[in-house]
């Protein structure tokens, strides 16, 4: 005999609440993640806490809380969406992969550029029935959302102790000159030089590691402008008002009126994938997985 579900158990909406939840900063903006009014966020929570006979937000806390009983529930309401997508993603497996969704984060221009298109042309013409839906978001988001089982592949910047990686690429980073600048002449420059030009920096990226390049050398650099899209980065870069560093993975191979020099002393960075347990992958981001190692090999 089939045991149902009691009637005072979790409903999947109120879980998926408690999900956003633990990345918000507000109740009402932990509803309209998952487009809830704030009334129905307030009754979601207030049902929730009411079947579970516990609390699961610090009222009490100057910003947004779980309580310990939040804590403890947390993870196994993941586990509960982890396994309906394995429920349906299982079933697509035993029809050969025919059909499927298969969730994937891209942190930006690097990977959804240069690292996914290749990728994904091989997958489709081998799981042509599969739905492959790419989210590009930042590295700290595409984190998040794994864990929140948004998503269950990454594009990152590794390393990432948290998770299961594989590396497909190492990255580096490079000056962003206008061409007529007097340092567009030399083959590679000296980050000393750099630290001394007004600095047109991305809001997003390679911002973090940018910044320790210039914290290991010990030197200030000057940041003038910062940007979050890369054409206005280079424009900027193009008309004169300053200079850049990006990866280079994330740059067009030309722009007009701007040129890459290689920057003394070298600093780079890994690039790959991440999933929170390749052993617990869905069937369709198995195959990814299995792919995505043969184009690194």
């Amino acid at each position: 005999m089939h045991k149902q579900f009691s009637s005072s158990a979790p409903t999947l909406r109120q879980l998926e609440l408690l999900l956003a939840l633990a990345s918000a900063d507000g109740i009402a903006s932990a509803g309209a993640k998952i487009g809830m009014t704030p009334s129905a966020t307030s009754h979601a929570l207030r049902s929730l806490e009411s079947t579970l006979g516990a609390a699961l937000v610090d009222r009490n806390a100057s910003t947004l809380e779980l309580t310990h009983a939040g804590r403890q529930v947390l993870p196994h309401a993941r586990d509960v969406f982890a396994a309906l997508n394995l429920v349906s993603t299982t079933a697509g497996a035993n029809a050969g992969l025919q059909s499927g969704v298969l969730r994937i984060g891209s942190f930006g221009p690097s990977s959804t550029l240069k690292l996914l298109p290749p990728l994904l042309d091989a997958y489709g013409k081998r799981h042509p029935g599969i739905e492959v839906r790419v989210a590009e978001k930042s590295d700290a988001e595409i984190e998040q959302d794994m864990i929140e089982r948004r998503i269950e592949i990454g594009f990152v910047t590794l390393p990432k102790s948290q998770f299961d990686t594989l590396s497909l690429t190492t990255d580096e980073l490079v000056a962003v000159l206008p061409a007529r600048h007097p340092l567009a002449a030399c083959e590679t420059v000296a980050l000393r030089d750099l630290a001394v030009q007004s600095l047109i920096l991305t809001h997003a990226g390679s911002q973090e590691l940018i910044v320790k390049m210039f914290d290991r050398a010990d030197l200030k650099p000057r940041i003038t402008h910062e940007m979050t899209q890369l054409l206005s980065i280079l424009e900027f870069v193009a008309s004169g008002r300053g200079i850049s560093i990006n990866a280079l993975l994330a740059l067009p191979e030309k722009h007009a009126g701007v040129v890459y020099r290689k920057i003394r002393p070298r600093t780079t960075r890994q690039v790959g994938i991440a999933c929170l347990n390749e052993e617990r992958l869905s069937p369709a981001a198995a195959a990814f997985w299995r792919m995505a190692r043969v184009f690194k090999g």
